[in-house]
């Protein structure tokens, strides 16, 4: 192998694929990246065996092959070098890849490449394509209310449902549900369901650039695979095996009040009452009174209190609040996870008993909706 390349491009597509190389794993090969010429390109290649991330970048290629290398150390040293032009040699039967920039000289001992773990690839299954600001915006909403332990192995997944020309985005951990549904670029041949990691997604969303193009998206259900691909990236994930639970029952049809806040002012003050809530079992307390004198207006008073720290009380006006007067207890990371997502304006509350889920969703629309399971208090 001989080529040559820039350094930034180069630094750029080690810190991409760089996401899928392997910590601490039983092969150490996965640790490696692999590079390899394809189509008078380089192309970089790194996988942990749940995911595989591919790049390709511009370069003059003069003597084909390929070669798997410490990816840390590469990254690294790539990062080192100055803004110029990269040559890379690898003499045939070597196995020791020639690095040299400037007046910059290095050797690396590498791997056969043969020895790499094979990417997969998925040249077939039900294709769509999703505008990238919408996907990441989706997966911004959803992925954090998936489960980080393991105990229950489909709920670090997403479910991804595609059907005629929109999608829906869905995670749960036992405490809260997170829905999120919006438009595909075009309609889908048939719907499809899978569930994909979360950890998949969250990469996806981090690869994700500011261009407009389509994501590409390729599921196969049959052999448990879904591919992304986004400006000459290409991500294969495994998909989770198993049934996700039914979250349409989960979301409650009815509710005897509803209230309509700025997002800041509520967010501050579940903010000052986290303060508070740390020492007194994470839980925020909200009380909406509806304003008699005023139809539609009221106020949230918010409250946490700690019998070792002290307590926190704040009102927060509500832009409308309607129905009666209600009670309900938050997990304080929950409700402060949910605010963040909508970013600015306003948000809707919607409760019915202390006991009920509370509801967040948009004042306007149904694209998003998000249940938080209530905390159990004496009020």
């Amino acid at each position: 192998m001989k080529l040559s390349c820039l350094q930034e491009n180069l630094s750029r597509g080690l810190a991409l694929v760089g996401r899928a190389v392997a910590t601490r794993s039983a092969l150490p090969v996965t640790q490696n990246v692999l590079l390899s010429t394809e189509q008078s390109m380089l192309k970089l290649s790194a996988t942990n065996l749940e995911i595989a991330i591919t790049t390709w970048i511009g370069a003059s290629i003069e003597e084909e092959g390929s070669i798997a290398v410490p990816a840390r150390l590469l990254s690294e040293f790539v990062s080192s070098l100055p803004s110029e032009r990269i040559d890379l040699e690898l003499p045939a039967g070597s196995g020791l890849l020639q690095v040299t920039c400037g007046r910059n000289d290095s050797h690396i001992n590498g791997t056969d490449a043969s020895e790499f773990p094979p990417i997969p690839t998925v040249d077939d299954g039900v294709a769509a394509k999703i505008h990238p600001q919408t996907l990441r915006n989706a997966i911004s909403r959803v992925t954090f209310a998936a489960a980080t332990e393991e105990s229950r192995p489909i709920l670090t997944g997403v479910e991804v449902k595609l059907e005629e020309n929109h999608f829906t985005l869905a995670a749960a951990d036992g405490f809260r549900l997170a829905v999120q549904h919006g438009s595909l670029v075009e309609p889908v041949e048939s719907p499809v369901e899978v569930i994909v990691p979360a950890r998949t997604l969250n990469e996806l969303s981090r690869i994700l650039g500011e261009g407009d193009d389509p994501v590409e998206v390729m599921m196969t259900p049959a052999r448990g695979q879904v591919l992304f691909r986004t400006q000459g990236v290409e991500l294969v994930s495994q998909l989770l095996q198993g049934a996700f639970p039914n979250y349409e029952q989960l979301i409650p049809q009815s509710f005897s009040t509803r209230a309509v806040f700025d997002l800041p002012n509520l967010l501050r003050a579940t903010r000052s009452a986290a303060i508070f809530a740390r020492d007194g079992s994470n839980i925020i307390r909200m009380q909406m009174e509806p304003n008699a004198e005023d139809g539609g207006s009221g106020k949230a008073i918010v409250s946490a209190k700690s019998e070792s720290v002290g307590d926190n009380q704040d009102e927060v006006d509500a832009v409308l609040l309607e129905g009666t007067e209600s009670k309900i207890a938050f997990n304080s990371r929950y409700l402060q996870d949910v605010l963040q997502v909508f970013e600015r304006g306003q948000v809707a509350l919607e409760t019915s008993t202390p006991s009920s889920p509370g509801v967040f969703k948009p004042p306007e629309g149904d694209d998003y909706v998000h249940v938080v399971m209530p905390m159990f208090v004496q009020w």
